[in-house]
């Protein structure tokens, strides 16, 4: 399928996702997948019909953010953020601590975080900023309702306490949504938070360039407080961590030095 240059500047037009920051071969490779199901032949005639179909529109948007999520994901992690990080957050800057989930997906994350703190702070005093490009997968998020893999790694304790069985899903209480504030943000062009003392982004910039990679590394940091720790993910390493003035604390976990 000829035209994709084309293609990535009517995409960056409609949504302002700029396509060059992912590996082009493998994007390009999904998108023409979805093109051929909705039965089109091209890259023009595609963002014709995205234009005049919100559904469509919507449909690839959704299609091209990466949505695998659970809660608790390498639950050896949280424990660490449970036993280190978090004591050791609080001890340095007090009880109101500024977290950002960013690329938070259908909010497994965040809602992961507010439970997880909830042993160290009264649950009312938990406020969690969390991102996504993604409209759509905010609005599940929102909803909280989840399938019974998602929240297979959840602690007993909590799945009895924060979950409410409904058919074959389960609803996240209203007592944990009330702590996070979704919000659509897009990681390579919008201006990132300030003053974060923890940012969590796991298991999403497997997906960018090595050049977009580094570059919101650096952004990161800059949005953290000195000695503010960012939570990477398992797939994920940060090779130049030090020109990028971060200091390893753990295998996943770096502060910023200054």
């Amino acid at each position: 399928m000829n035209g994709y240059e084309e293609f990535k500047k009517d995409i960056f037009g409609l949504t302002k996702i700029d396509l060059n920051s992912y590996k082009e071969k493998q994007m390009k490779r999904r998108i023409e997948t979805l093109i051929s199901k909705n039965k089109i032949d091209s890259y023009k005639n595609y963002v014709a019909l995205i234009k005049k179909d919100k559904e469509k529109f919507e449909q690839f948007v959704n299609f091209l953010t990466i949505n695998v999520s659970e809660f608790y994901r390498n639950p050896e992690q949280w424990a660490l953020l449970d036993k280190e990080v978090f004591p050791e957050l609080i001890k340095k800057f007090g009880k109101n601590l500024k977290i950002w989930s960013a690329a938070c997906s259908t909010g497994d994350e965040p809602y992961s975080l507010v439970m997880a703190l909830s042993k160290h702070l009264p649950i009312n005093q938990i406020k969690i900023t969390a991102t996504d490009i993604d409209k759509q997968v905010l609005e599940k998020a929102r909803m909280g309702l989840y399938n019974e893999k998602s929240i297979a790694a959840v602690p007993p304790e909590f799945k009895k306490k924060y979950f409410t069985k409904i058919g074959n899903s389960y609803q996240i209480s209203n007592e944990i949504k009330r702590q996070v504030e979704f919000k659509e943000h897009n990681l390579l062009k919008d201006p990132y938070p300030t003053g974060c003392h923890l940012i969590v982004c796991r298991n999403v910039l497997i997906y960018f360039t090595e050049e977009a990679k580094e570059e919101i590394y650096k952004k990161f940091n800059a949005a953290l407080a000195s000695q503010g720790i960012l939570f990477i993910g398992s797939t994920e390493q940060i090779m130049n961590y030090k020109e990028l003035n971060y200091q390893r604390k753990q295998s996943f976990f770096f502060q910023r030095e200054k």
